[in-house]
């Protein structure tokens, strides 16, 4: 059963990754894990998680109205932590969307990692769509890790790893993606919670 999701994620993936080079025209990506259908256990509050999903979509926003194809941005955001990866075309640019982002309600920080540069090409894209989901799919093979707790964003086989997460799991998940072919580094944005915290989150919610 474990084999069969992962072959469907991972061809989900590869499916994904040919649908963004029909559409890689658009210079702007909102969220950059994939999988969003496997249910799995969530670590932020249901009201982070509907400010995330809003953050994401005003700061995308705010960014192309004022940037318009200068940048090639990709927005993750989680418990109210930006992450802002992809590419601009000058410092200037990455700089602005940086204050923009800063701007939104309910940003608390922004990790601004856009490289100054030109836009990734498609095949690139397609690459990092595919290491993404091979991330993904090894998360749900290890027993130690919860795979809807972290969040996975690739950028020019740069990985970027967001979620609450204990040391332990951590470095478990760094590990286990620096092991997968055409990563070329790993970022961690996490918010570190104790292993404490981590066992009375995975309690499960007590019945009426």
């Amino acid at each position: 059963m474990k084999r069969n999701l992962q072959s469907l994620v991972f061809s989900g993936a590869v499916l994904a990754a040919a649908l963004s080079s029909l559409s890689a025209c658009a210079p702007l990506l909102v969220g950059g894990a994939v999988m969003t259908g496997i249910v799995a256990t969530d670590r932020r509050t249901t009201g982070a998680q509907v400010e995330d999903e809003g953050i994401e979509l005003k700061v995308a926003s705010a960014v192309r109205q004022d940037l318009g194809d200068r940048v090639h941005l990709n927005v993750t955001s989680f418990n109210r932590k930006v992450l802002l990866s992809g590419e601009a075309r000058s410092q200037a640019d990455k700089d602005r969307a940086e204050k923009l982002a800063q701007n939104q309600e309910n940003v608390q920080s922004v990790v601004n990692d856009l490289a100054v540069a030109p836009a990734s090409s498609l095949t690139q894209r397609s690459k990092d769509t595919v290491i993404t989901s091979q991330a993904k799919a090894a998360f749900i093979d290890a027993k130690d890790l919860q795979v809807n707790s972290i969040k996975v964003v690739t950028e020019r086989g740069i990985v970027y790893l967001m979620g609450r997460v204990t040391a332990r799991e951590a470095k478990r998940a760094s590990d286990i993606v620096r092991g997968i072919g055409g990563v070329t580094k790993v970022v961690r944005v996490f918010d570190e919670i104790s292993e404490e915290e981590l066992k009375r989150l995975s309690q499960p919610p007590l019945s009426k």
